[in-house]
C-alpha cells in the first residue's frame, strides 16, 4: 500500500455532524458500512440546493468508495448494497425506492428533521423529484376483514388519539365495506390523508355510488332531500 503523503496546504473540508462523533461512530463495526456513511456524507455535503440526496447509482460511479470497499469477500457492488442497508436499519440514512421512467432507482437522505419531512412530502405525492416519482403502493387486500383502525395502519399510516375518534364517527355513519373501498381508493391516489377519505365518504354519502367510485351528477335530485332535513316534517309528498 502507498504511504499517504500528508495533507496539502490549500484544500476542502466536508462538514460532519458531532453527533457522528459521540453517539454513531462507536455503533459502527463494519468498515464498508463506516466507508460508504463517510461517503454518503461527503457527496451530500457537496450537493447544492433542496432537497440533498444521492442516488445508488452515483455511489457506484464513485471510484474513491468503490477502491476503497475491494478486498472485502464479496463483489464491490454487494458489500455497497449491504453498507447501504446496514446503515438504513441503523438510521444513520433513509432509503427511499424511487421510480424513473418505469424503473427503480434508490436515493438515500440524512436521517434529519428536515429530510424526514421531505421524506414524508415525496412519499405522499406534495413534492416531486425531477425525473423521479415516489414508487405507487399497493393497496393490501386483506384476506379477512379486520377493523376500520388496522386498516387504516396497514394502509394509511399510524392512528393517533384524534384519527381514531374520526374513525369511530365513520364507522357508526357509513357501512364498512364504504370505509375500506374509500381507503382503496385513497392509496390508489397516493394520498394518505384521513382529511381525503373523509372527503370520499362524505361525497358517496351525497351523490350516491357507481361501481365503488364517487360521480358527481348534479342533475339527479334525491326525492327525500328536503324530507331528511331538519324540517323535514313539514314538507309533505305528493
Amino acid at each position: 500500500m502507498k504511504e499517504f503523503q500528508g495533507f496539502p496546504a490549500r484544500m476542502e473540508f466536508t462538514s460532519i455532524p458531532n453527533v457522528f462523533f459521540s453517539s454513531l461512530l462507536p455503533r459502527i463495526t463494519d468498515m464498508a458500512e463506516l466507508k460508504t456513511t463517510l461517503h454518503v456524507m461527503a457527496a451530500l455535503y457537496r450537493k447544492k440546493g433542496h432537497p440533498r440526496y444521492v442516488s445508488y447509482g452515483e455511489l457506484l460511479g464513485n471510484a474513491g468508495l468503490m477502491d476503497s470497499l475491494q478486498g472485502v469477500k464479496g463483489s464491490t457492488e454487494e458489500i455497497l448494497r449491504n453498507a447501504l442497508k446496514m446503515a438504513a436499519e441503523r438510521g444513520t440514512l433513509i432509503h427511499l425506492e424511487l421510480d424513473r421512467g418505469g424503473n427503480s432507482e434508490d436515493v438515500y437522505f440524512l436521517n434529519t428533521t428536515s429530510d424526514r419531512q421531505t421524506v414524508a412530502k415525496i412519499e405522499s405525492g406534495e413534492l416531486k423529484l425531477a425525473g423521479l416519482k415516489a414508487r405507487e403502493t399497493a393497496y393490501v387486500e386483506p384476506e379477512e376483514q379486520p377493523n376500520i383502525f388496522k386498516l387504516y395502519e396497514d394502509n394509511i399510516g399510524m392512528l393517533d388519539p384524534m384519527i381514531a375518534e374520526q374513525l369511530r364517527d365513520a364507522e357508526k355513519q357509513y357501512p364498512p365495506d364504504w370505509i375500506r373501498d374509500a381507503i382503496k381508493e385513497a392509496v390508489n391516489q397516493s394520498i394518505h390523508k384521513w382529511s381525503y377519505i373523509s372527503a370520499i365518504l362524505a361525497r358517496w354519502a351525497t351523490e350516491g355510488r357507481s361501481d365503488g367510485t364517487y360521480q358527481r351528477d348534479s342533475k339527479k335530485t334525491d326525492p327525500d332531500k328536503y324530507i331528511k332535513q331538519r324540517y323535514g316534517h313539514m314538507v309533505r309528498r305528493r
